[in-house]
């Protein structure tokens, strides 16, 4: 078993480090990712930061005994495999996670989980501004998963006036069936159906192109938290900013150093945004004007 540290940031930092990144040991693309959010984590901590990748095999002992011999203090684990090797450490370490979709909130009760899921805050304000008619969102979600962002996303629906059409759905059949009901509520440039991280109600292959189809049909809005929806259709999407993130957690892992001792899931809040413009004509609504900043705009020219 080899553990294997990112030579760049562990040989410089390694006399002052005090923070450990267990981060995915996977390839393309989403190394890049992860060694994005690795930098801001840097930039935030001052170089006092030891990084591992770590794979199915790393997670064990000898991890433990490598981070106690490198004296760290707190540890920042990435991605699910960061997440399950530092559920293996001792218990006093403090964790920050982040670079997960979402986890039970169970998983979330000894330790911040920072989500790469968009805060709804976000999101419904964005909506606000780009559809200025917008009145009411709905949405399909499995609370076994997304209970959490749901709490949230009532708050945030509040406080930009909209109403929060929320249905539950706890297996694909039934969201099937919940969107069909649903999206024969919805009106013209005046609704929006958003699209959440959900592995049970969000399905590309059946559920996205059902929905796309109505929506273009009938004329309403469709926002997603996933970058390749807007590719295929959907208005706009909020994804990670990745280097901001990582100076998010960089700073959280500074807050743990100081004895801040956070729980439970947070959502996204360094985010860009992606656009589809052909999806904007189509309702009506002029992204090309210059109103609007997009950092992705499809369909690409």
């Amino acid at each position: 078993m080899v553990l294997l540290p990112v030579a760049r940031h562990a040989v410089a930092a390694e006399p002052a480090a005090a923070i450990g990144v267990l981060y995915p040991d996977i390839g393309e693309p989403y190394r890049s990712i992860f060694t994005k959010i690795i930098e801001g984590i840097e930039q935030q901590a001052k170089g006092r930061v030891a990084s591992f990748a770590v794979g199915t095999a790393t997670i064990g002992p000898e991890l433990a005994t490598e981070l106690r011999r490198r004296d760290l203090r707190v540890v920042i684990a990435l991605g699910r495999n960061g997440l399950k090797a530092a559920a293996a450490l001792e218990r006093a370490l403090p964790v920050v996670a982040g670079g997960v979709l979402a986890v039970p909130e169970a998983e979330a009760r000894d330790f911040a989980v920072h989500s790469l899921t968009p805060d709804p805050a976000l999101l419904f304000a964005r909506l606000r501004t780009l559809v200025p008619g917008a009145r009411r969102v709905a949405v399909v979600f499995d609370p076994r998963q997304n209970a959490w962002l749901m709490r949230l996303a009532r708050e945030a629906a509040r406080a930009q006036g909209l109403e929060l059409l929320a249905t539950e759905a706890e297996d694909l059949k039934s969201a099937l069936r919940a969107y069909q009901g649903t999206m024969a509520t919805l009106e013209s440039r005046r609704d929006a159906l958003w699209l959440p991280h959900d592995s049970t109600t969000v399905d590309d292959s059946s559920v996205l192109p059902l929905v796309l189809q109505e929506a273009w049909d009938r004329s309403f809005t469709v926002i997603s938290s996933s970058v390749a929806h807007v590719r295929r259709g959907a208005l706009f999407s909020l994804y990670p900013d990745n280097l901001a993130l990582g100076r998010r957690l960089g700073g959280a892992a500074l807050a743990a150093l100081g004895g801040a001792r956070p729980s439970g899931v947070l959502p996204l809040k360094d985010v860009l945004i992606a656009a589809n413009v052909r999806a904007a004509n189509h309702l009506g609504l002029n992204f090309a004007a210059g109103q609007h900043s997009f950092d992705m705009v499809f369909p690409e020219s």
